[in-house]
Parts: C-alpha cells; structure tokens; sequence
C-alpha cells in the first residue's frame, strides 16, 4: 500500500512506525525541514520538507498514485484542507486528524462535504475510554463476541483468592476451561505468558465458553454496571478534560475540573453546565485540599504534561483515591508507572494510531474488536486462505511479543487453545494484543 503522511509529530511517526516493515510504501511530508532531515536519518522512508497545503506541492507527489492519505498535523483545519485537495487530485482515501471541540460537533457534515473517508480524534478518544472505564468498570455486560458463545470476564484476583501468587499455567487447577487473556497491574495491561505471577491486587481479564464465563461470574458477582461514582475531580481543562466532563456531568457526577489558563476556565465554565471549573494549578496542595480532593470517588490527571499527570496521579493515590487515572504520552515512562499503583493509563498517540490502523486494515477479515483501558484490543478475525496464521500450529507461529491467541471458534466449537493447536481456515480467531503491537499482527493476518 502507498501511503502519505502529512505531519511528523507524534501521531504521524507512531503511524509510519506502525506501518514499517508491512510492505508499505510510505512518504511522510512537514513543512519543517529540520524535522524531516531527523526524521529522514532514522527512517528508511521518503521523506518530503515541503507545505501539503499546497496543490502544487500535491502534484509533485502524484497524490493520485497513492492509496491513502492521512493528514495528522496539529492543526484542524489544515488537515481538513489537505485532505480535501488530496481526494479532489484524485486519492482514493482521506483520513484527517480533528481535535476541536467545535468541529466534533459536526463531523458527519465535515466528512461529508470535504469527502474525507475517516476522522481520528484522540482527545475524545481517550475521554470515552476513560469514562467507560469509570461507570462502567469495564465490566462487560454481556461480554460476548459475534463468535456465539466465546465471552470475556473482567473481575478483581482478590474475588478469587487462591489465584494470588500463582502462576498463569497453574489457571486450569482453579479455574478450567478458561484463559487468562490479559492483566491489568498498576494501571498497566500485561499479556501474561505461563509463568506470569498472579499478585493481590490484579484484575484479571478471562476468556471461555459462555457457560465456563457464567459460573465463574456468580462466583465473582462482577457482571453488572459500575454505578457508585458521585464525585470526580480532573485536572486538566484541555480537549480531553473538556469532553470527560462533559460526559460525567451527563452522567449525574459532581464534576470539578482545574485549569490554569483563565481564558480557559472561562471558556470551559460557558459550556460546561452544572461543572464546577477552578482557576488555578492542580499541583497545589493547599487548593487541593481546600477542594476536598479526600473526598473524590475518581481523579483524572489530563493536563499536557506527563510528568504533572504522574505527579498529580500520585498525590491521588495518597489521599486514598479508588479510581485514579493518568494521561500518560511518552512510553519511556511505562516503567514508572507501573509502581504508582493507578488504576489506568491511557496513552492517546496509541489509540489514535491503532484507530488509524484499523480503519486501514478493515477489509473484512476483522470482525468485532474491544479496547480494554486503552492499552489492548481484542480482535476477532476469520481465518482466511493464505494467512500465516493458518499455515503452522500456534507453537511454531511467530507470534510478535504483547500478543495472544485468545479463542478460536470452530463451527459449534469454542477451543482454548494451547501450543499444538492449529487455527483452520474459516475458523473465528479472538486475538488480544497490546496496541503497541497491533501493527506487528500484520505478519499473521496478510494474505
């Protein structure tokens, strides 16, 4: 596939890194001529120092020889424009990043009258995550795929306590039919492999027959709506703090947002009925207090820095906060995260960068897929001739790290699979992956 990307900033190189290595031809465009050569001597890519905006510039490309363009600058309407002279020059697919809460309102007109295939928007994006997480407790109500049968559980390991300081292998002697997919440590999610330790605190995310799933939720009395949120206090009144408090407002929550920026507040406080919005800085202990921040069911450090989102997450956990969750950027601090003890991390670079990649690889083969606290996705898939994943059994396939074969669903059978299990075509195949490694399945899915 040729692909052009315009903007290499975050988004734009979590994209190209995403699609290196598939067979992807990719040409990344910026204005800024010092960023493409930095971004030409780490790449083995085309790189363009150049203004998209320009039709000209368009030309020079060949914009038409490409399969795909996707405009994720910082800058809204620029990315609209680009995507609009990209599709009018005659590329067949546009995707734009928007982040306005203006244009949000209006996306489906946007799309419609500048022909653009496809609108990413990670500041919402990550605000409907974490509210789901918040209300919903990420208890899946259902929880079934499209697969009959094949259903996922989330509860805490505490539920269960003769899980705690085993390990995943030893899973059949308490629980039988089912699989570990995935757990949830600190806020971080871990694919876990045979001698992954269960510790007190985990939540942990299973997988098995509908049947298996419903006894074990009795015993766990986790499957119903999370509902006891009254008061959240966000610090933060950027995009994603704006949109989360929107929806807890709408929720019922007594919602209490800080921002620093007066015009901000003023903004926020004109569109926001019924939010307490605060002026001043969130790192302020005093003002916390006076805040009551004791007395908050959820704390949602959403600021744009990542390191008062730690800090701020980590003055949460010492006033004995039960949901604390951080917008973290930068995945140098996955590390350090993991010792704060939050109950989540949301990373909004990945997730726009895995709604890109879906989008992109929708073509039919995948079926149904679930984000769980913004980290990993459950996929489910057929099984189609000449995939790499059809060709081995799971032991000998080169399954990429962060990655797990789930379930298969084979006619009126739902197997969990083990090492010497070969997946057939036509088989419905639930895969989870961290979404740093959704670009990796490429390898077992192509054909």
């Amino acid at each position: 596939m040729k692909v052009a990307i315009v903007g290499a900033g975050k988004l734009g190189l979590a994209i190209t890194e995403a699609l290196l290595g598939g067979g992807n031809e990719i040409t990344l465009i910026d204005k800024d001529e010092s960023l493409i050569q930095k971004v030409s001597s780490r790449y083995d890519i085309l790189t363009v120092a150049a203004n998209a905006k320009r039709v000209d510039v368009m030309e020079e490309l060949k914009i038409w020889e490409y399969d795909l363009l996707i405009a994720a600058t910082d800058q809204d309407d620029r990315n609209i424009v680009i995507c609009s002279f990209a599709k009018e020059l005659g590329c067949p697919q546009t995707i734009a990043r928007v982040r306005s809460p203006e244009h949000v309102e209006q996306l489906d007109f946007i799309m419609k009258t500048q022909r653009i295939d496809h609108i990413v928007n990670p500041d919402l994006a990550c605000a409907q995550e974490i509210y789901k997480y918040l209300t919903e407790k990420y208890t899946l109500k259902d929880g079934q795929f499209l697969a009959d049968g094949v259903t996922i559980l989330e509860f805490k390991i505490d539920k269960i306590p003769a899980l705690i300081d085993t390990q995943v292998r030893d899973m059949p002697a308490h629980l039988p039919n089912v699989l570990i997919a995935a757990v949830s440590r600190g806020g971080k999610i871990i694919v876990p492999n045979g001698s992954t330790k269960l510790l007190a605190g985990d939540t942990l995310y299973i997988l098995g027959q509908e049947q298996h799933i419903t006894e074990i939720s009795k015993r766990v009395h986790e499957n119903k709506v999370y509902t006891d949120l009254k008061r959240v206090m966000i610090a933060g009144g950027g995009k994603t703090g704006y949109f989360l408090a929107k929806m807890l407002n709408d929720f019922g929550a007594a919602v209490k947002i800080i921002e620093m920026d007066r015009a901000r507040c003023e903004w926020l406080s004109a569109r926001l009925n019924g939010v307490l919005v605060l002026h001043g800085d969130a790192t302020d202990t005093s003002l916390l207090r006076d805040e009551n921040m004791d007395d908050m069911d959820a704390f949602v450090a959403a600021t744009g820095f990542d390191e008062e989102n730690l800090l701020l997450s980590l003055t949460a956990k010492q006033h004995n906060i039960e949901e604390v969750v951080a917008k973290v950027s930068r995945k140098n601090y996955a590390s350090l995260t993991e010792t704060l003890g939050v109950s989540m991390i949301i990373n909004p670079v990945d997730m726009c960068a895995s709604n890109i990649l879906r989008f992109i690889q929708k073509d039919g083969i995948v079926i149904f897929s679930q984000l769980i606290q913004g980290q990993a996705e459950f996929i489910e898939v057929w099984a189609e001739r000449g995939m790499p994943l059809t060709e081995r059994t799971l032991l000998d396939l080169d399954i990429p790290e962060g990655v797990i074969i789930a379930a298969i669903h084979r006619g009126d059978d739902v197997i969990i699979p083990s090492g010497r299990t070969k997946v057939q075509i036509g088989d419905r195949v639930i895969i989870l992956s961290l979404l740093s490694a959704v670009p990796k399945l490429e390898g077992l899915l192509k054909h």
